[in-house]
């Protein structure tokens, strides 16, 4: 194309699910409960962990940080959904496009390198249990959270720095809900081979990297189950790693679908729908899981309730 008739969009339009009105406001409906139950199990979650001395660990700890990651996580993407369900307009400007973007790229990079981490305690609180207690510190373990989050938002300002500097020229219209970086390079008017390939190669990296440590810890930590003698102790051991461990299937086969392939094999409506399982579906059931696979959150949940009530009657 003629670089004398390049000019770069102000806004693009996300025509997200081509649907009737009626169904619109189904689907309004559906995602609105879902947004609304995802930010109350979670802020549910930080509280409970705040309040409970017996989650006063290294593994609450972290999952009192996937929560609060989790909800700004949702918040990036389902409430412009929303807004665009109930109008016609579903414009976003150039600066919004990218501001999303930033963010969820932000998000899911973070969270990818937080779900390594909790299995790295596990490992430690399993296989090397006498140590853990010195290696988990509260500095430590601060630490490490912030690390999580200064590599999520390093990789996005990369991944931004390349994507930004594309061309989009008159083709603006995004065919998905939310700014995602595969729609936007397959829109780009100009070359966008150099920005597909740091993309590709960073997303490799956020995911494979983890991936490789969340598969090497659980290696370690079956062969160190499966030495112990009782059966009651190898079933308590697994109990604390097998919430941890759905909730990383869930994300990682969603997630790696998406991210962890080429422009070339992109399709649009297999994206969206699979989009929607980690955007929405995964956030919302993340929190159940943990508290109904977790003895003691359902066990800290629960008395933080009947005390909350009982303070209530004597009230």
């Amino acid at each position: 194309m003629d670089k004398g008739n390049q000019s770069n969009v102000s806004y693009f339009v996300l025509l997200g699910f081509s649907t009737s009105t009626k169904m619109q406001l189904v689907l309004f409906s559906i995602f609105f409960l879902a947004y609304s139950l995802t930010l109350m199990e979670n802020v549910i979650i930080i509280l409970v962990i705040r309040a409970s001395h017996q989650l006063q660990k290294p593994m609450y700890f972290f999952l009192g940080n996937l929560s609060f990651l989790e909800i700004w996580y949702v918040t990036a993407i389902v409430p412009k959904m929303l807004i665009d369900f109930l109008t016609q307009d579903k414009h976003i400007s150039f600066q919004g496009c990218m501001t999303q973007l930033y963010f969820f790229v932000t998000f899911v990079c973070t969270e990818y390198i937080l779900l390594a981490v909790m299995a790295y305690d596990r490992y430690l609180a399993i296989c090397n249990p006498l140590h853990y207690p010195a290696i988990m510190t509260n500095g430590y373990c601060a630490q490490l959270a912030a690390g999580c989050w200064l590599c999520g938002l390093v990789t996005s300002a990369i991944k931004l720095s390349f994507i930004a500097q594309l061309k989009y020229c008159s083709t603006n219209a995004i065919n998905h809900y939310f700014c995602d970086i595969s729609p936007l390079l397959n829109v780009s008017c100009t070359d966008s081979s150099l920005a597909e390939l740091v993309d590709f190669l960073l997303a490799l990296m956020v995911i494979m990297v983890p991936l490789c440590i969340v598969i090497t810890s659980y290696i370690c930590i079956l062969t160190t189950v499966l030495r112990i003698p009782s059966s009651q102790g190898r079933q308590k051991a697994f109990s604390t790693c097998s919430s941890h461990l759905a909730v990383v299937v869930l994300f990682y086969s969603t997630t790696l679908f998406t991210y962890a392939r080429p422009k070339l094999m992109y399709t649009y409506t297999s994206n969206k729908l699979v989009s929607v399982l980690y955007t929405v579906v995964v956030p919302l059931l993340n929190p159940l899981i943990y508290c109904l696979r977790n003895t003691e959150v359902k066990d800290a949940l629960k008395k933080t309730l009947f005390s909350r009530r009982s303070t209530g009657e004597l009230c």
